[in-house]
């Protein structure tokens, strides 16, 4: 992973400042699979807490599955968790702040699932998962613990790496500078710090997804949109009220 110092040399791209105080993870994502459905704003609003905004492109909202390979480090601490993470997520908008909204998280680690359930209040579960390659390509499966909430595709990237470009819908997808969560009757904002993703186009065969129907959400019938990304490193600032 990058250094700390690297990784905030390089913020002219944010949509506002850096957030106070300390951050207190750091996290690599290698690996990573956006796939990406339009779902409309009627089939999301019940599942959104109220005082957020759905946020669309074109009129429509978006719904992400994505796979990867997470290394997680503590501030402080040098020991390096790394476990496979998968998570369903979809856009929204509080007090101007895009950010992500997380219906469930699967992680191969019960310690992760407990620490992020205690600590920054997200639907994490335990999952049986895999991550294999076969040359270029990543072939990946996951099954969620006591439910029927499963994953198993494969997917390579192709094409040059390169950054989206400002007011397309991969840049609106991708640059996301904070998550937000919402428990007992209170919203609360995760603030991350990201160099520009480096994406690439990819190609994916997806034999089974049944994430999103776990949470109540049918995915439409049409091709998903696909990108990758081979590393990126992050770091994580505490949860805040909203």
């Amino acid at each position: 992973m990058r250094t700390a110092a690297e990784i905030l040399g390089v913020i002219d791209h944010r949509p506002w400042e850096l957030p106070s105080g300390s951050w207190v993870m750091m996290q690599g994502w290698r690996d990573l699979l956006f796939a990406h459905w339009p779902i409309s704003v009627e089939t999301l609003r019940p599942l959104i807490p109220q005082p957020l905004i759905i946020d669309t492109f074109e009129h429509s909202g978006w719904l992400g599955i994505t796979p990867f390979d997470l290394k997680m480090r503590p501030r402080g601490l040098p020991t390096v968790s790394h476990f496979p993470e998968l998570n369903c997520r979809t856009y929204v908008v509080y007090r101007d702040k895009p950010g992500v909204f997380f219906f469930s998280l699967d992680a191969r680690s019960r310690l992760a699932v407990w620490g992020a359930r205690r600590f920054f209040l997200l639907p994490y579960f335990y999952a049986k998962m895999k991550i294999k390659k076969r040359g270029g390509t990543l072939v990946y499966s996951s099954q969620r613990i006591d439910e029927n909430a499963s994953f198993v595709g494969q997917y390579c990237p192709e094409g040059p790496v390169r950054a989206a470009d400002p007011g397309t819908l991969e840049h609106w997808l991708t640059e996301r500078y904070c998550l937000y969560t919402y428990s007992h009757n209170r919203l609360f904002r995760g603030e991350i710090h990201h160099r520009p993703w480096p994406l690439q186009r990819a190609n994916c065969e997806i034999a089974e997804n049944t994430i999103a129907v776990a949470r109540g959400i049918s995915l439409p019938d049409t091709a998903p949109l696909f990108h990758f990304a081979a590393h990126l490193d992050v770091l994580v600032w505490p949860l805040r009220a909203a």
